[in-house]
Parts: structure tokens; sequence; C-alpha cells
């Protein structure tokens, strides 16, 4: 995976409506925004029910939740006859210090990690349910995105905004595929065609927040040129330093705006 210039861009001064504190849900509907991070390989015969399951999450089947979803593929399978085309060292590591932070033997997969707290088989519906029951009672802080655009040089725009951090915490902005399709040839799923829903392409700090502060600036983030626009969507989230617990998050598409 190619380093991936980031830039970030003051773009006023300004309070914003609602930047004052922790809020149930965080957007117009009052749904809650639970982000759901999926670390998966095409590599992996034990994957393809855990990526189907994303699929149905993306769908929005939960009352009273929006769930922004995350396919994280790993590199760490590469090696058994599949290179997974998705997979980049930095979501192994990303996966890595999660398995630190929650005291893990190990990283495996499937694996999904539900608001950054709580992480089961990716497969597992009934532990899914009981992650999701417990991250409604969350509070959140809401973030917003607009003004989104990807200009001729392959550098995307948009303007993210957050509300007051309850504590020391981390912007992050990522750019995924809405679809993606693979014929795999080889490895654990040779023969197979799977497919995929938000594959992140790329994933990017873009400021740190102290405790009490709040964002808003326009954010610049270099995507691969062989991207299509109608196939993307941005994601923005709040997570306490330390790859802790999600504050907050959102998503949008691209060619919304």
């Amino acid at each position: 995976m190619r380093i991936l210039l980031v830039s970030v861009i003051a773009a006023g001064i300004g309070a914003l409506a609602w930047a004052g504190g922790v809020v149930k849900g965080g957007d117009a509907t009052g749904r809650v925004p639970i982000l759901v991070e999926l670390f998966t390989s095409e590599g992996c015969s034990s994957c393809p029910p855990a990526d189907a399951f994303l699929q149905k999450l993306d769908q929005q089947p939960l009352p009273g939740a929006e769930v922004i979803v995350l396919s994280e593929h790993v590199d760490y399978w590469n090696h058994i006859g599949w290179k997974d085309p998705y997979s980049a060292r930095f979501y192994s590591d990303r996966q890595g210090a999660y398995a630190s932070r929650l005291k893990l033997d190990g990283p495996y997969t499937p694996q999904m990690v539900v608001d950054g707290s709580i992480e089961f088989v990716g497969s597992d519906r009934g532990l899914a349910r009981k992650a999701f029951d417990q991250a409604l009672e969350a509070q959140k802080i809401p973030v917003g995105l607009s003004a989104i655009s990807i200009d001729a040089g392959n550098t995307l725009h948009a303007h993210v905004e957050t509300g007051s951090v309850p504590s020391d915490a981390e912007v992050v902005v990522a750019v995924a595929l809405n679809h993606a399709e693979s014929q795999v040839l080889r490895g654990e799923n040779g023969g197979r065609t799977l497919t995929h829903t938000a594959v992140v392409r790329t994933m990017v700090k873009v400021a740190t927040l102290p405790r009490g502060k709040t964002f808003a600036q326009e954010v610049q983030v270099k995507v691969e040129p062989s991207l299509a626009k109608d196939n993307l969507r941005v994601i923005a989230f709040v997570q306490e330093v330390h790859q802790g617990k999600i504050l907050g998050a959102t998503v949008e598409p691209v060619t919304k705006n």
C-alpha cells in the first residue's frame, strides 16, 4: 500500500451549533451511530460468511442505529497461495493494536470490532446482537461530513466537524469502496467469487484533540486514481487515543455532494 498524502487546511473559526456536549444518537433522526470494523482476508476460508454478514449490516437492519461498516483486509494470509488485492499491512497493524489493548492472545480472522470496544468472531450473529445492544446505549458526540469532492489530481476534499470530545481523541477519515468483487484463483477460497462492502482503501488520522475541544476543518486525502467516484464512501470517526473506544462517527457517499 503506497504512502498517502494527507493535509489538513483550517477552514475558519466558529463554534458548531452542537459543539458543546455529548448526546445520545448523532444524526437528525436520533439514530445512534455504531462503527463496525471487520478484519478479514480473501485467503481465509472462514471469512466469507463474515463478509456476507457485514453486507447485511450495511443495509441498516437495526432499529435506532446507523451501522457504519468498515471492511479492513489484513495481509498476513497472503503467503498461503492468494494475495488479497485489498490487503495492506496498515490494517494488520490496526488489528494488532486492538488485540493488544483488548488483551487477546493475538489477531485472527474474521474478527469484528464494534465501537472499538467489543470484539468477537465476525460471523457470530449472537455475539454481534449483544454487542449492538450495548453499543446502542453508548453516548456519542455528533460528527458531520459535508462538501465532499474529488479533484482532477485525485485528492478528496471534505469538511469534517465534531462535537466536543469527552477525552483525548483522534479524528480519523477513511475512504472505502461501496462494492468490491474478486475471482479468487488460489488459496483456501480458490475457485470462488467473493464480494465485499465498504472495503477501506485508505484510513488516515487528520487531527488529535485534547479533551473538551472540537474540530471543524477541511481535510484533503490523496486517493487512488483508479477508484470510481460513484463507488466510494467517506467515513469520519472520532476515537479515543491509543485506539480506544469510538466516540462518534458518520458516513457519506462521495457522489451525493
